[in-house]
């Protein structure tokens, strides 16, 4: 029974931030230009269907294969994934908010709650000590930053903007903390391991879904602190786009890659938004090629999941260990 059951990883959730993101620029792109509503809906309907899947399977797994998904939720680098479990509920809340409200506010609660305290129980453990720096990696942002940045953009959306307040500050300060802990560790340590290395993709998230949220919770005219933002965000993309060939040398695609579909995607929602509330000059050619961008990346990161899927390669195998692939990242 067990070896019929795909093992689905926490990091696959990844695949609805990313999902969820290009809707979201389509969404911004038809204030913005005018285009048409059904690409965003359709996306959004993918999105849905593609989080409802994957849950269903990740819960099937701690039923089935408990000792898989408590090695999982305790491996020092997989565990940073478990959070976005609570994060891709958030962003369905925020999707049912245009269907039914009382059903986007209960899942708006579970996945805020949920995230909260996984992302305290998280910290606490790491505070303690005993941890190998070589499991220092972008991914210790998704606990903490992910989660409470993605809290306050839905709170904002939702109208909680003092909610969304306290939620920012916690993801703003714990990704201040984190920083300069994943740079010293990344520029002085060996490079993680190849299946891992994709999880750079991480680095951009930080500065554009905080910007993202700040856009929610401070409607109108972007301001100083949401250009600067987009500016860290823009500085980061180009380091990125520096270091994948590299990064594209030493692990040949994998669902991994995922990693860094939310930052681009969240990216171009941020300038598409600003250019729609009246960021004029430079900003209208730098939305539309960030959302090219963001289009081409999906459409890649799609494509080479589906090749994974048909090739019976896309779920890791069960092999009787408790201890989670490091591929699944």
């Amino acid at each position: 029974m067990v070896n019929k059951i795909p093992m689905m990883p926490a990091s696959f959730f990844g695949i609805v931030l990313g999902l969820v993101g290009l809707g979201d620029c389509w969404r911004a792109a038809h204030v913005a230009w005018g285009t048409p509503t059904v690409v965003s809906t359709t996306i959004m309907v993918i999105a849905t269907a593609v989080w409802f899947m994957i849950m269903a399977l990740w819960i099937t797994k701690w039923i089935v294969a408990p000792s898989v998904s408590r090695a999982e939720a305790s491996h020092p680098v997989q565990s940073c994934f478990v959070g976005l479990s609570a994060v891709s509920t958030l962003l369905i809340a925020y999707l049912a908010d245009s269907l039914w409200r009382p059903l986007a506010i209960v899942l708006f609660g579970i996945g805020a709650t949920t995230q909260l305290i996984w992302g305290c129980h998280f910290t606490a453990t790491r505070l303690r000590g005993g941890f190998d720096r070589l499991t220092i990696t972008p991914a210790l942002y998704l606990p903490t930053v992910a989660g409470n940045f993605v809290s306050a953009f839905v709170a904002g959306y939702l109208g909680f903007r003092v909610l969304g307040l306290l939620f920012l500050g916690a993801g703003a300060l714990s990704w201040l903390m984190l920083e300069s802990q994943i740079g010293f560790r990344m520029s002085f340590d060996r490079h993680v391991d190849a299946p891992l290395r994709p999880t750079v993709g991480i680095l951009l998230a930080p500065p554009v879904v905080g910007c993202e949220a700040y856009l929610f919770i401070a409607p109108g005219r972007p301001n100083d602190l949401a250009i600067a933002l987009v500016g860290y965000g823009i500085f980061v993309f180009f380091v990125l786009a520096r270091s994948l060939p590299g990064v594209v040398a030493d692990q040949p695609f994998a669902p991994s890659y995922w990693a860094y579909s939310f930052g681009v995607t969240s990216l171009a929602f941020d300038l598409v938004l600003m250019h729609a509330r009246g960021m004029g000059g430079f900003f209208g050619w730098l939305s539309m090629a960030a959302f090219i961008i963001a289009n081409v990346a999906i459409v890649v990161l799609c494509g080479g999941t589906l090749m994974l899927l048909a090739r019976g390669r896309l779920f890791p195998h069960p092999s009787g260990s408790s201890s989670p692939s490091p591929s699944t990242a």
